[in-house]
Parts: C-alpha cells; sequence; structure tokens
C-alpha cells in the first residue's frame, strides 16, 4: 500500500480487491484536514487513486466525529 501523495496515512479498510476506504490527514491551502476517502487501484494494489467518494473534516469537527463514534460503538454493544 503506498502513502498518501501529501499527508500521512493512518489507516486503511479494504472493501474489495480494488478499492480501499485510507484513513488520513492531508493538506490543503495550507491548512491539516482529516479524511476518509475511498480510493481505487487497477494493478493489483501497486497504486492507490483516490475518488470522489469521501469527506472531509477540519480539525474543530474532530470531537463531533468522536463522540458520534463512541456512541454508534455504544448501540452496537447493546445489540
Amino acid at each position: 500500500m503506498k502513502n498518501m501523495a501529501e499527508g500521512k496515512l493512518l489507516a486503511s479498510i479494504q472493501r474489495n480487491d480494488t478499492e480501499q476506504l485510507q484513513i488520513a490527514i492531508s493538506e490543503y491551502k495550507g491548512k491539516s484536514y482529516f479524511n476518509l476517502r475511498i480510493f481505487y487501484t487497477t494493478d493489483d494494489g501497486a497504486t492507490w487513486l483516490p475518488t470522489k467518494k469521501g469527506v472531509t473534516f477540519a480539525p474543530e469537527q474532530l470531537d463531533i466525529l468522536e463522540e458520534a463514534i463512541a456512541e454508534a460503538k455504544k448501540a452496537f454493544m447493546e445489540e
């Protein structure tokens, strides 16, 4: 798995043989962002390219995301 062109790849979740969700910190116009983006490969994983499918969070939004994930985990544990 290759790292993102700019930024830091934190984790990746394989969706199928040609797609993965990459979780990363990246920079755009001098500002840092938290990205969840679908990447694809056409060369058996040697190179991963970004798609338009994804979402970007500003650093100040991470607490809201963290709280939502905690609530989701709690809900799933109750099942």
